[in-house]
């Protein structure tokens, strides 16, 4: 499946050696992820800090970012392309397993019987904001619609994401480590 919207575009800014702010890169990002299991599904990763406070100088190296979760006291922004989700839910967990299997082996993915096949959780608290289109937040005991500017802010709990709009749809997402203790 073709994946309609527009590419993603990464603006970096920085301070030159006299104080002064200058664009230091304009494109597309430098890692872009996608699954052959599952077309049009695109993972922008545009940026990550460690540790917290983030040292503003810190070397752009989020094309070495691997998995889901953001680097220990750090965080990771990327942008997530979701192609509308197939019909048939044999193929949905195929496609969702595979993705799982290739981009997000460190999320905690425990499926129980009767769960969305995207379920997951991660030790983290993640701002999702969507771009474009419509996507589904699942939680194991409801969900709810979130439309273009919704915001959502997950909190270490077991969530999937489906898109049963017909239509891509486009969330940014920034995780920040957290912790279950205290």
């Amino acid at each position: 499946m073709h994946n309609d919207l527009p590419p993603v575009r990464r603006v970096v800014t920085e301070n030159d050696e006299n104080g002064k702010s200058f664009f230091v890169s304009d494109g597309p990002p430098t890692s872009i992820r996608e699954v052959a299991e599952r077309p049009g599904y695109r993972v922008n990763n545009i940026w990550r800090t460690s540790p917290s406070p983030a040292l503003i100088k810190a070397e752009d190296d989020i094309h070495t970012h691997q998995g889901i979760m953001p680097p220990k006291n750090g965080t990771v922004l990327r942008i997530i392309d979701y192609p509308p989700d197939p019909k048939d839910p044999i193929e949905l967990k195929k496609q969702l397993d595979a993705m799982f299997a290739h981009l997000y082996q460190d999320a905690g993915h425990d499926l129980k019987e009767g769960e969305h096949p995207g379920m997951h959780i991660t030790e983290t608290v993640d701002y999702a904001i969507v771009l474009f289109g419509q996507m589904t937040a699942i939680l194991e005991k409801e969900e709810t619609i979130l439309n273009a500017g919704d915001v959502l802010i997950q909190r270490g709990t077991n969530h999937a994401w489906t898109n049963r709009s017909g239509k891509a749809a486009r969330i940014a997402f920034i995780l920040i480590d957290g912790t279950n203790a205290g």
